[in-house]
């Protein structure tokens, strides 16, 4: 699915009261006054408006999201609200409008699934986050791989199981990323989504220069 047919599919859906996201990184992420904090995918923004008030006037939060629509939404949500130390960036995750080592925290919800390059994603939250910076992030891994067929079907990537790739894959792109310990806070069993067998999982990891893979 090209970054425009997501743009309009979720832009669509930024004034209704579906359910975009699966996991809850929130709860497991742990934000602290005067922290940095970005979040993946940030759609509506709810997750960002929380960071935000939890991280206090010396914090600050970053919003990424490709859709217009979610971006526009969230804004509008944070200045009825007025939140002050929140900004939404419409960017691709694969490149990401902000500096390096920015974050003390970077959380998503079911979002890299759905990037064609999850390689590149996962390069920039390592980029992205200050040493001694964490990661939680919740997302889906296939069982098994997706046939080719559907991975370029837009109604099959917008259920978000077309786009996913293997519990081994998702591992090795973490390692390359840098991340040599990951924690698995929650997995699921696999369950069925569309036309593949899917576990959905939080996992979390640190950005450090020496460490073991523990899965």
């Amino acid at each position: 699915m090209s970054y425009t047919e997501i743009n309009k599919r979720y832009s669509e859906l930024a004034g209704t009261t579906c359910c975009l996201s699966c996991g809850g990184a929130f709860d497991h992420s742990d934000p602290k006054p005067g922290e940095i904090c970005i979040d993946l995918g940030s759609g509506r923004g709810t997750d960002v408006l929380r960071l935000a008030e939890i991280t206090g006037k010396e914090g600050f939060v970053y919003g990424i999201d490709i859709s217009d629509g979610m971006i526009q939404k969230a804004k509008s949500t944070a200045t009825k609200l007025g939140v002050t130390n929140a900004e939404f960036i419409n960017c691709p995750l694969e490149k990401i409008a902000l500096p390096d080592g920015i974050a003390d925290l970077v959380i998503s919800n079911c979002t890299i699934n759905h990037a064609s390059d999850k390689q590149s994603v996962w390069n920039e939250v390592f980029r992205l986050l200050k040493n001694g910076g964490r990661f939680v992030i919740s997302d889906i891994y296939a069982s098994e791989p997706i046939p080719e067929e559907y991975r370029t079907d837009p109604a099959a990537i917008a259920e978000c199981w077309a786009g996913s790739v293997t519990r081994e894959e998702y591992l090795d792109q973490l390692r390359k990323a840098g991340f040599n310990v990951v924690d698995i806070l929650e997995e699921s069993s696999p369950y069925e989504k569309g036309k593949a067998m899917v576990a959905s999982w939080t996992i979390a990891g640190i950005k450090q220069s020496c460490s073991c893979c523990k899965n």
